[in-house]
């Protein structure tokens, strides 16, 4: 008989936590002075979303807060990851906030506490409001001092409380999706755009975090979440090795190489010089963004695989981005992308944990000391209430079982990795997928918006509660 493996155990000081983001689950888009963002107005363009979806009523987290929050307990979660509504605090982006909009948050904010629930606050997940947007959006430098005075305003109303604050969500969506394939909003297609929205946004994040630091208590911690890509090259032929070294700089270094290290990669520069001159970087501009950071947020789905394009090497893209007729990698049309073998998610995506513990080494590797927090994991699948009314989602689970074995793995092995935050809490508005992937642990039914906690909630809640993962095949 074989021998019964160890369980899987985490130090006790882990924190188990869920995320969500603001468009994708309040909904109340009208209400206590909201005003469009660029989410909003992408939404409602006609063949811009599945089924022409949007976030209008999305979950309705916004009137059913408490009732999440009471999920969330019921579960054993000890953290609570959600962003702020920028429209919702500065309808135009400037100015004075919205009290009733900081009010909804202070409200949200009181009752995790009361739950003994930490929050973690977003202050960007993709929401620009939509006059920024009109004034030139990310592109523009301008943008990037408008997000640190509205990070002052979150910061002075809720950093006496909340003390896990992260600047931007995944800045390569942002400006890759937004402005390069435009299958993100606000659905452009300009590749300098896309470099210059970039370089903004990392800007942005280091007059953030300053513009925090100044008005909170020093105990706060400030950290971003990038969605940093595991590259692997096809082959180990040279030209193989460099286009994955390119999609890398442009994956990963064209933001970690300014916000850690406080320089951008030099082949970013040389690949990307038909394009650009990057002018736009000003002097004083790579020390602003080089913020010293109390952690680093890794959000992780899938890895790349890539080569070289060539006779040798042919077929679709396969960059796990959606449909697009524009690539979301400028100068990168030499590149191909390949679908990893393996089995996949309902996005396509393949299911690769390995892709996980070495990006985490990664990091260890390139910031020895700097805390690490898994942001964001998860898998979509095609869950459906079975005629009891239970959801089993058997495949989630053994997705979450294989990736949280890889993150105790690089804790073994050094990494200062101190929590996990599972995307997602709730079934909600996948972007342009609309509501057809469902990444949630609780299942929402659309038309009722009732929720109902899958079988991977109650996993996922008792290795919460425990700190040790249950069996894959444990029965809940």
């Amino acid at each position: 008989m074989p021998e019964p493996m160890s369980p899987v155990s985490f130090p006790s000081t882990f924190l188990w936590g869920a995320a969500t983001s603001a468009y994708q689950i309040e909904g109340a888009v009208r209400e206590d002075g909201r005003t469009p963002s660029i989410w909003d107005t992408f939404a409602h363009t006609p063949g811009k979303t599945a089924g022409g979806d949007h976030g209008d009523v999305a979950v309705d987290h916004y009137h059913r807060y408490r009732d999440d929050v009471a999920l969330m307990s019921g579960l054993g979660l000890g953290a609570y990851r959600f962003s702020i509504s920028w429209s919702r605090v500065q309808p135009t982006g400037r100015g004075p906030a919205v009290q009733r909009g900081l009010d909804f948050y202070r409200r949200l904010v009181d009752e995790l506490l009361a739950k003994d629930i930490k929050p973690a606050v977003t202050l960007y997940h993709w929401d620009l409001p939509q006059e920024l947007e009109d004034a030139g959006g990310w592109p523009e430098r301008d943008t990037a001092y408008r997000f640190a005075e509205y990070a002052q305003i979150v910061g002075e109303a809720l950093g006496d409380r909340v003390e896990q604050w992260i600047t931007l969500n995944e800045p390569w969506c942002s400006a890759f999706l937004g402005y390069g394939s435009g299958v993100h909003a606000p659905g452009r297609t300009e590749p300098v755009a896309t470099l210059r929205a970039s370089h903004h946004l990392n800007l942005a994040h280091g007059l953030g975090a300053k513009a925090l630091r100044s008005v909170m208590p020093a105990r706060n911690t400030v950290a971003l979440s990038l969605n940093s890509s595991t590259v692997r090259p096809l082959t180990q032929d040279a030209a193989d090795l460099a286009a994955a070294r390119k999609i890398d700089d442009l994956a990963n270094g064209i933001f970690h190489g300014p916000i850690l290290h406080g320089a951008y990669p030099e082949s970013l520069f040389t690949a990307t010089r038909q394009l650009t001159d990057w002018s736009y970087v000003q002097d004083g501009d790579l020390a602003t963004i080089n913020q010293p950071l109390d952690a680093l947020g890794l959000n992780y789905y899938t890895p790349a695989l890539v080569s070289a394009a060539g006779p040798d090497h042919s077929g679709p893209r396969a960059d796990g981005h959606g449909a697009s007729e524009h690539s979301p990698w400028p100068a990168a049309d030499d590149v191909l992308f390949h679908q990893p073998p393996g089995d996949r998610t309902a996005m396509g995506w393949s299911i690769d944990p390995t892709g996980l513990y070495d990006l985490i080494m990664r990091y260890e590797r390139e910031v020895p000391g700097l805390p690490l927090y898994i942001t964001e994991n998860g898998a979509a699948y095609d869950d459906k209430p079975d005629p009891d009314g239970r959801v089993h989602d058997p495949e989630r689970i053994a997705y979450l079982h294989g990736h949280l074995a890889e993150v105790r793995r690089a804790i073994a092995d050094g990494a200062d990795v101190r929590g996990y935050f599972l995307w997602s809490l709730l079934d909600n508005f996948e972007w342009a997928y609309g509501y057809e992937k469902r990444f949630g642990a609780v299942y929402v039914d659309y038309t009722t918006l009732e929720r109902t906690s899958k079988s991977s909630a109650h996993w996922y809640g008792k290795a919460a509660r425990t700190g040790t993962l249950p069996e894959v095949d444990e029965v809940f």
